[in-house]
């Protein structure tokens, strides 16, 4: 499974850490960015990674700034790219159980690295449910083709 990680300067440590541990888990990930704790502009990391799943260049993405919220709303301006925050288990689930995200986002002031490393886990294994939920995500695909 190939994942695209990407961040600002507030969500670089959280990045770093969540990168390492899968890598150690035998995950393909690619490295969008930030590489340092500079100051610098989340959107340029949200499409780089938006990007990659976009084009199947990866199969999930997950991005990380302060709150999580501007590189949600970032990546959700790509067709195709479904983005949700992710704040706890449940929501984890739901992203993909309901929504078949293929990008999730952590804000790095609000989430521990051993939370946010486990709320990925529980992402990456999660199947999307299908059945009503993929006539929602039908309507949400009409949504973006029309606007």
């Amino acid at each position: 499974m190939k994942i695209a990680i990407g961040s600002d300067h507030g969500g670089y440590e959280l990045k770093k850490y969540l990168f390492d541990e899968l890598l150690k888990k035998g995950y393909e990930v690619t490295d969008c960015g930030t590489y340092t704790k500079d100051s610098c502009n989340y959107p340029e990391f949200a499409i780089k990674v938006a990007t990659l799943v976009q084009r199947n260049h990866a199969d999930y993405g997950i991005l990380i700034c302060n709150s999580g919220e501007g590189m949600c709303i970032a990546a959700n301006k790509f067709d195709g790219v479904r983005c949700g925050l992710i704040y706890n288990e449940e929501v984890a689930r739901l992203v993909k159980e309901h929504n078949n995200c293929n990008i999730i986002a952590f804000g790095a002031n609000y989430i521990s690295q051993e939370e946010a490393l486990k709320d990925t886990m529980i992402f990456l294994n999660t199947k999307f449910a299908q059945g009503r939920h993929s006539v929602r995500l039908s309507i949400i695909n009409e949504i973006e083709k029309n606007n």
